[in-house]
């Protein structure tokens, strides 16, 4: 197991390498830099003519006119033995503050989201497999259709409509308006708590449904094994004969999944955070774009694909633990 753990740590080191050159290649694909567009926006509109020059000063200023090698190395640098994201040219501060408080927000909101998905789908994926062919597994097979057809943004839709037109409330955002722009404490930990739980359910919509039908596929693969034909046979309780053989092993897909989720998740959100008025990094990530402010843009990449990367890590960890014959084929 110990091999197997050092063995994936080096591929994930390997593939945090790999991301951060596809990341910083990104951020070199828009034409122009924030020199140009830094000229345009202070001197439009003045009179002022600026010449190549004066826009190569600028570049110059600001560091852009270093070659893209030395550049990639000052910046991954700055980020693996500072924590350094770089500075923030459209707002004159560093990346550090101008993502602050998104980022563990973003974060909380994906492990929430994951939280509910897998409370939700593994049991009620056991449970339709167990009552297979029942109006119940009838019943949660068109849920799970439900969730697959319905979109997690119009979802979130309906909830707010309801939620004003029956009980006169908004329902969006992830804190109370005394909490919003307060300095954090406990009580403002709670609110955010106690805001979680529906863009939590907003988002884990598809993925529910999807895992849902993956385990009552698998559970109904498992439970129609030998092993626990003989299990039963040898007077083995009914609830410690599901969660020892079939229930263990129908949940080894969902666990192989969890990179897949956290990447699905990261492309809903801006849209469902755009209806339900959520602080996430989507909409500073456009921003970022648009201003051509690449290192504001480049850190939200690296620091999205590096949580998916790691999810991957620990779903490979996690899903050896549960079945050995992972870790002897490893």
């Amino acid at each position: 197991m110990l091999r197997y753990v050092v063995e994936r740590l080096l591929g994930m080191a390997l593939t945090l390498f790999l991301v951060s050159v596809m990341v910083f290649f990104i951020m070199e694909l828009p034409p122009g830099d924030y020199a140009e567009r830094y000229a345009f926006r202070k001197y439009s509109g003045t009179g002022i003519t600026m010449t190549a020059a004066d826009v190569d000063a600028i570049r110059a200023e600001l560091g852009l006119d270093v070659a893209a090698p030395i550049r990639y190395l000052n910046w991954i640098g700055g980020i693996v033995l500072q924590g350094d994201f770089g500075p923030a040219y459209s707002a004159n501060t560093s990346v550090n503050n101008i993502i602050g408080d998104k980022v563990w927000l973003t974060l909380g909101l994906l492990f929430a989201t994951l939280i509910v998905t897998y409370i939700v789908s593994i049991p009620i994926g056991i449970y339709a497999a167990v009552k297979r062919g029942s109006a119940a597994d009838y019943g949660l097979t068109i849920f799970s259709y439900l969730g697959l057809a319905l979109p997690n943004f119009l979802l979130a839709l309906i909830l707010l409509y309801f939620a004003n037109r029956w009980f006169g409330q908004s329902i969006g955002g992830l804190f109370s308006p005394e909490y919003a722009e307060a300095p954090w404490s406990l009580a403002k930990l709670w609110d955010l708590v106690k805001h979680l739980w529906l863009p939590a359910f907003v988002l884990a919509w598809s993925a529910m449904a999807y895992q849902i039908q993956t385990v009552r596929a698998t559970m109904s693969d498992e439970l129609n094994k030998l092993s626990v034909t003989a299990a039963r046979a040898r007077g083995v309780p009914e609830t410690r004969l599901l969660i020892k053989y079939p229930a263990r092993l129908a949940v080894n897909p969902v666990v192989s999944t969890i990179g897949f989720d956290v990447n699905r998740i990261f492309s809903e959100l801006p849209i469902v955070a755009a209806v339900l008025g959520l602080t996430e990094l989507g909409d500073l990530l456009l921003k970022a774009y648009l201003d051509l402010d690449m290192n504001v843009a480049g850190a939200i990449l690296l620091m999205l694909t590096t949580v998916i990367v790691v999810m991957n890590f620990f779903s490979d960890i996690l899903l050896a633990w549960l079945d050995p014959r992972i870790k002897l084929g490893g």
